[in-house]
């Protein structure tokens, strides 16, 4: 049995599990979700539960067509026992969780969820997506209209599933994809361009329209601040995991900047599901 790490242990060495019953090792324990995600996908969507965070309409029907875990999370202070914290807002965090959930299962949604009261948001986003088997998780931000996707590009290891993802999201709507490479220099442009040439056939028969495909190539020796400056255009970016973590890479300083200059969600794609396409 793992011990919990002393980082994420609250301080009476024991986190509430879902059903408010403590585990023996201090950690908290998600039931894996045995239900196959739709079309291969499963996003798992924080809100910030008792903050008054909710997900724009123009997300919960983007969303209807994968599968969904929607995670009600309160951060409490160090100080304060997360079963301690369940007894005080359980009643009206449920309440509010639930609002979310319906609001899903109103659009289509395969949908899950999960509540916890932790004293590490982010190391309880990326253990639970592990456990529950997310290939992505979504940093909400306002978003009242989705018509533009922005998609960077960085490599041929992480096309298929995020092409896959994003052609599953888009299929059958009006939603224009930006496909960006960022080259380091105007003797890769080439390769660049059939790269995103084959994404693009690649959405292109999952159901997006060719003609709402765009292809952008941009040479520059800084691919983070251009995809940030890209993405302060279009209405949700997705981008895939270049770190091991979650934590690294959404709220680490490189994806930060495209994270505070996107003007709506971004969605992030897990690594290992990236690493599937490598040989």
């Amino acid at each position: 049995m793992s011990e919990t790490p002393p980082d994420e242990r609250p301080s009476d060495g024991r986190e509430e599990p879902p059903d408010g019953r403590p585990s023996a090792n201090g950690e908290e324990p998600v039931d894996g979700d045995d239900t196959p995600p739709r079309d291969g996908h499963r996003v798992l969507v924080p809100v910030e539960i008792l903050r008054g965070e909710a997900v724009p309409d123009a997300v919960v029907e983007a969303l209807a067509s994968v599968s969904v875990v929607v995670l009600g999370y309160h951060e409490i202070p160090e100080q304060t026992a997360p079963g301690q914290a369940r007894m005080q807002f359980e009643e009206r965090a449920q309440n509010e969780l639930a609002d979310v959930v319906g609001a899903f299962e109103a659009a289509g949604a395969p949908v899950t969820s999960r509540l916890v009261f932790t004293h590490d948001p982010m190391k309880t986003f990326e253990r639970i997506a592990v456990e529950l088997s997310c290939d992505s998780i979504l940093l909400l931000r306002a978003a009242p209209t989705i018509d533009r996707l922005l998609v960077p590009i960085r490599g041929n290891v992480n096309v298929e599933h995020i092409v896959g993802l994003v052609g599953t999201l888009v299929a059958g709507t009006d939603i224009e994809v930006t496909l960006l490479h960022v080259a380091s220099e105007p003797e890769a442009v080439d390769d660049a361009e059939a790269l995103l040439g084959s994404a693009a056939e690649t959405l292109a028969g999952i159901g997006s329209e060719g003609e709402r495909i765009r292809r952008t190539v941009v040479v520059d020796d800084r691919p983070l601040e251009t995809i940030a400056e890209v993405a302060e255009d279009h209405d949700v970016t997705v981008v895939g995991e270049s770190r091991p973590s979650i934590r690294d890479r959404i709220f680490g300083d490189p994806s930060e900047l495209i994270a505070e200059r996107s003007v709506g969600p971004v969605l992030v794609v897990r690594r290992p599901y990236l690493e599937l396409d490598e040989e």
